[in-house]
């Protein structure tokens, strides 16, 4: 594997993590009834305990994100230059 072939790949999967996490937010933010209702028709939540799990959801898949893509694709960068 070449480091040009891991760059591009860490690139899109980063692009494609980012793109999940933004369309996550905006179901919360603009169909957040429809999203409340498909969730309890498996589980008895409240709206506290709702937002809170989607909350420390979206951040952990965020830090993930950091860790796993960006970051490698940064040192990766990096790595080139010199």
């Amino acid at each position: 594997m070449s480091i040009d072939f891991l760059r591009s790949f860490l690139l899109c999967c980063t692009v494609t993590n980012y793109l999940i996490l933004i369309v996550w937010f905006l179901t919360f933010i603009f169909a957040k009834d429809w999203l409340k209702g498909m969730h309890r028709r498996w589980f008895n939540l409240s709206d506290v305990q709702f937002d809170s799990i989607h909350y420390a959801g979206m951040a952990a898949y965020k830090i993930g994100i950091l860790l796993f893509n960006l970051t490698p694709l940064i040192a990766l960068y990096l790595v080139n230059l010199h």
